[in-house]
């Protein structure tokens, strides 16, 4: 097996005929057809179209609106402002007792207010005839402002940074000894100052949103992370009934946190579907994503590190500076892998935030976590050259048993297995430690490493499965598909779990219709949608048993469960297509069409309910254990020494994710994760202007994302081993893989170079 060869995975001990497979996607033939229908696609008769007018101040008032001209193009159906807009509710405080209060993006209400407090908020919506004409006459308003002083630049607020308050869900601070005491008196240390820049939202698809209104009823047509957060959220806005909302995704255009927020776009096309009575399509363009929608916060990161002689480490010191809107957005959990990676005598983790007139960030492909790691495994990395010591050694010299800030047990953590098994795959014995030292011809070619983190979690899910008396399966649940293959995979979990054909199962998602489902977000959705389908598939083969027991005629009358499972030949022991005959024959002898399973609640309190669960499961499980995946990152860069050019040669990943459920779209998980960390390594940066706030760089021809040809093969691996204290074992694989890629490519650039970038990301100029 070459080293750019994907490994096919070991066989699960506890497997099915399907669980682990590489099973192609059930929507693969839609999308490669044309067939799969997105949010701007569906078609509605008198369909109008709109286009939004942004601010052109950081922040301010509106002194005046001439909306004269745009009113003047042909086909123009209304121009909305604050002047005539209809009123909308403010959103609701955040709570975490009402998780759907989370949903806001910002807390401005839209075109409610004559306030401006970003460069680029939409302060008006031109809705036409067509999509041209309202292109156009967005671009006719003319507004004017009374300017007020705008705080846009963030290393100039560093000095006003404050103390992050610490919540249920994330700590602002933790400590364990007298780190900085320890750091003073270690005989080797590093005291390192790291800073990564803003990070805008690149989705295959840009947001857009067709709404269209029947009375108080509204259909929304909508790309989004979690449907039950823009059913809530637009009901309030709009002071309709949650149930008067229906909200339509089932084909997400990539996201990575983008879309889990409600945006102004979402809202706006609402408004302009109600102001006008017919049916609006609001397309945002690239540049408007980037005016509208938020991203990655920029990072000043502090890494202190003191060991002694032997590599032991004596104090471990992560403090962050991030930034948030000062209408919205939340702290990233910068410091959250340096709480749990290394066994440090003494730790102290501190996050920082600073308010600006920018608009909010926003959750981005492992928040917090890909830019924390970046900074605590290069400085990892500079303490082992220091040191003069491997940096794997080093790393495991200080790999923990328990969690290192409070004793906690593990979940599951096989981190040294990962490392063993990446530096053999990898070949990095044949590494020689001098920077510098490895050449190819006129390449400096240079090995990096570094470990990956990402907690784990499980959320709320409601789920119905239903058995026909044809032997086929359909199961219910409003989750989310966002490219990842998520019905593929619990197509495979359902045809395990009731030992039917995987033909045999249908999977019914992306509809507020359906039963609620979980966000896409925190490599969350799978693990939380297979604990409540694995449960509805044990409810229904139970219902199934007693209406085996139940029936005349039947050979399982009369048996009690345990004697079924325990017959040769019986119900539990045949193989799919008997299973499915077994069922079919069980129904057909009781009468029923179909039988069916439900997990969860729609109702009020049902839901309440669940979040209340979900919050004890949560906080209970927190007390337990720490719950992540892990892995190891290496990678080889080429340098040339002439331009400072640097190409990724080789990359390798091994990864620590419990179960995997398809082995194929794992593969293609893990690696869409390692290729948007050579973005952020290598070229990545939204540019902000000092000035006034105004984003630089607002499109993929200024905004530098990787293409084919920055990117080498990449072997991807993972140990599956399931983690015990989740459904299936199943950790969760779409974030993991971003994390430790940045710093894998900045450690193999200074083995190249010998020169350190501690300012992502690393262009030409920093190596000349």
């Amino acid at each position: 097996m070459t080293q750019t060869q994907t490994q096919e995975s070991p066989a699960l001990p506890r497997a099915g005929r399907n669980v682990g497979k590489p099973i192609d996607r059930v929507d693969g033939k839609a999308k490669t057809t044309g067939a799969a229908r997105f949010s701007a696609e569906y078609p509605y008769p008198g369909l109008a179209h709109a286009a939004l007018v942004h601010a052109t101040v950081g922040r301010g008032r509106i002194a005046g609106i001439d909306v004269t001209a745009a009113a003047a193009v042909p086909g123009v159906l209304t121009v909305i402002t604050h002047l005539n807009a209809p009123p909308m509710k403010p959103p609701p405080p955040v709570s975490l007792l009402n998780l759907e209060s989370l949903a806001s993006a910002t807390t401005v209400n839209y075109l409610n207010t004559d306030e401006v407090h970003w460069h680029g908020q939409p302060v008006g919506v031109v809705v036409a005839a067509t999509l041209d004409a309202a292109v156009e006459a967005a671009a006719l308003v003319r507004v004017s402002y009374e300017e007020l002083p705008a705080r846009v630049d963030f290393a100039a607020a560093e000095g006003r940074a404050k103390p992050q308050k610490g919540n249920a869900l994330q700590p602002g601070e933790s400590r364990k000894g007298d780190a900085e005491a320890a750091l003073a008196a270690a005989p080797v240390s590093v005291d390192l100052r790291y800073t990564t820049p803003p990070h805008n939202h690149n989705a295959l698809e840009p947001h857009a949103t067709t709404a269209a209104w029947d009375g108080d009823r509204l259909t929304v047509h909508e790309g989004a992370q979690n449907i039950a957060w823009v059913r809530g959220h637009l009901a309030h806005k709009f002071g309709v009934p949650a149930q008067n909302v229906r909200v339509i995704s089932p084909y997400v255009g990539g996201a990575f946190g983008g879309k889990t927020m409600i945006w102004p776009g979402t809202i706006l096309a609402v408004l302009a579907a109600r102001v006008t009575g017919r049916p609006v399509r609001l397309a945002l363009t690239r540049e408007g994503v980037y005016r509208t929608v938020g991203g990655r916060t920029p990072s000043i990161q502090r890494v202190a590190l003191g060991a002694n002689e032997d590599g032991r480490l004596t104090s471990l010191i992560h403090t962050s500076i991030t930034r948030v809107g000062a209408v919205g957005g939340g702290p990233e959990q910068v410091t959250s892998q340096s709480r749990h990676l290394y066994d440090a005598e003494n730790i102290f983790v501190q996050q920082n935030l600073v308010k600006l007139d920018l608009l909010s960030n926003t959750v981005m492909r492992a928040p917090g976590e890909s830019i924390g790691t970046y900074a605590l495994e290069t400085a990892v990395d500079e303490l082992a050259s220091k040191l003069g010591m491997d940096p794997i050694e080093l790393r495991m010299r200080n790999e923990p048993e328990r969690n290192p800030l409070d004793g906690k047990r593990f979940a599951h953590r096989m981190l040294r297995e990962a490392y063993a098994r990446g530096a053999e795959r990898f070949g990095w014995a044949d590494r020689t430690p001098e920077p510098g030292s490895m050449r190819d011809g006129r390449w400096l070619i240079g090995m990096g490493v570094a470990s990956a983190y990402h907690p784990s979690w499980q959320f709320a899910a409601n789920v119905t499965v239903r058995l026909s008396a044809d032997g086929t399966v359909v199961v219910r649940c409003g989750f989310h598909e966002m490219g990842m293959g998520g019905a593929t995979a619990h197509a495979q979990i359902t045809a395990d779990a009731l030992g039917v054909p995987f033909e045999a199962v249908r999977v019914e998602y992306g509809d507020s219709d359906l039963p609620t489902g979980p966000g896409a977000g925190g490599s969350g959705q799978t693990a939380s949608v297979a604990a409540s389908l694995l449960t509805a598939c044990d409810k229904l083969k139970r219902s199934v048993l007693a209406l085996a027991r139940r029936s005349s005629g039947s050979p399982l009358r009369g048996v009690r469960p345990s004697g079924v499972e325990a017959r040769d030949g019986g119900l539990y022991q045949a193989g799919a297509a008997g299973r499915g005959e077994a069922y079919a024959a069980i129904l057909a002898r009781a009468g029923r069409t179909s039988v069916e399973a439900q997990v969860g609640s729609e109702t009020r309190m049902g839901a309440l309910a669940g979040q209340v669960r979900f919050m004890s499961k949560l906080m209970l499980d927190r007390r337990r254990w720490v719950k992540a995946a892990c892995g190891a990152q290496f990678c080889e860069v080429r340098v040339d020494p002439d331009t400072g050019e640097v190409r990724v040669s080789r990359w390798v990943g091994v990864f620590d994710v419990g179960t995997v459920i398809n082995a194929k779209t794992a593969a293609s998980q893990l690696r869409g994760g390692i290729v948007m960390g050579i973005g952020m390594a290598l070229s990545e940066a939204t540019l902000v202007d000092p000035r006034h706030g105004r984003i630089m760089n607002p499109s993929l021809a200024e905004y530098h994302v990787p293409v084919h040809a920055d990117i080498p093969p990449i072997d991807v691996s993972w140990l599956n081993e399931p983690d015990p204290t989740m459904p299936l074992g199943l950790i969760g694989v779409g974030e993991v893989s971003i994390t430790g890629a940045a710093a894998a490519i900045a450690n193999a650039v200074h083995h190249a170079t010998g020169r350190r970038v501690r300012d992502l990301p690393i262009t030409l100029d920093a190596l000349m």
